[in-house]
């Protein structure tokens, strides 16, 4: 028998309805959230207000379409750094946070550091934006670059109501 993943830890199922609802739509209302769920508004609300305070929810933002924005060409660039004391890792993650066209930063455990996510118009973009910004990033001694040829699924954005 497969174990299955919880990835509520110990929320009850009426706050895993309400953060699987707002993941579907995080514009709807408390009346409405709170029909969806299957309780009275006031409950739901303080619910939904106690799992914002707990850290769950961590905010609220539009989601843009890439295409439209025409920044639809994605990169994924391994980094690997000269130094990965927690100096230089401090200092590479503040300078990251700052280069727009970097959509995400993991650090990797494995053959490079960093895994990059770049979004930009074109190649010709990101060429620039590697040259200039990326590979001038602290402690950056080497780059390897895979474009994305298809995004087939972005974001993190169901979750498993089982556990």
């Amino acid at each position: 028998m497969a174990t299955e993943i919880n990835f509520f830890g110990e929320l009850d199922q009426f706050d895993k309805k309400i953060l699987e609802a707002l993941v579907e739509d995080g514009r709807m209302s408390i009346t409405d959230l709170a029909a969806r769920v299957g309780l009275s508004k006031t409950p739901c609300q303080i619910r939904f207000r106690r799992l914002i305070s707990e850290g769950y929810i961590e905010g609220f933002r539009a989601i843009l379409n890439p295409t439209k924005m025409q920044l639809d060409h994605v990169a994924f660039v391994e980094v690997k750094l000269s130094d990965t004391r927690e100096e230089a890792l401090r200092s590479f993650n503040d300078a990251v946070r700052k280069v727009r066209e970097i959509e995400e930063c993991h650090m990797i455990a494995g053959r490079f550091d960093y895994l990059l996510k770049v979004r930009t118009r074109d190649i010709g973009r990101y060429r620039r934006v590697l040259g200039e910004k990326i590979s001038t990033l602290p402690h950056v001694a080497s780059t390897s670059t895979n474009p994305a040829m298809e995004t087939v699924k972005e974001g993190w954005n169901r979750f498993s109501s089982v556990g």
